[in-house]
């Protein structure tokens, strides 16, 4: 199971997945020792498979950061707060983290559009 580390300690992924929102991006930076980067990909693949069975899952993607270090960033999104929720106590996704190299740290994150005149819309 990756260890978790905050994104903004000050509000974790508990906290997060309390609050009723539609629609939302998970964001989630992972660092592992470049040895584990197999196992870590194989794991990822496995979860992203389940996940894009569940209800509410708009779209994933994975992306793997510029250089020689091994640091990826995944980018999911969800229809709503309850279906991320649902999702992520799956207890099947739950039992597959198991299978994550013991290198490897997730920082998650939740988050919302932001509308900006004349740049982006909400």
């Amino acid at each position: 199971m990756p260890a978790m580390r905050p994104l903004d300690p000050a509000f974790p992924m508990e906290s997060q997945l309390a609050i009723e929102a539609a629609p939302i991006v998970l964001v989630n930076v992972f660092t592992l020792d470049k040895v584990d980067e197999p196992t870590f990909l194989r794991a990822w693949e496995d979860d992203a498979k389940l996940m894009k069975r569940q209800p509410g899952c708009i779209s994933i993607q994975l992306h793997r950061a510029i250089g020689e270090g091994a640091t990826y960033l995944n980018y999911a999104v969800w229809e709503s707060t309850a279906h991320f929720r649902a999702a992520v106590t799956n207890p099947e996704f739950v039992a597959k983290l198991s299978a994550y190299p013991s290198s490897a740290v997730a920082s998650p994150h939740l988050f919302q559009k932001v509308a900006v005149p004349g740049i982006c819309v909400a």
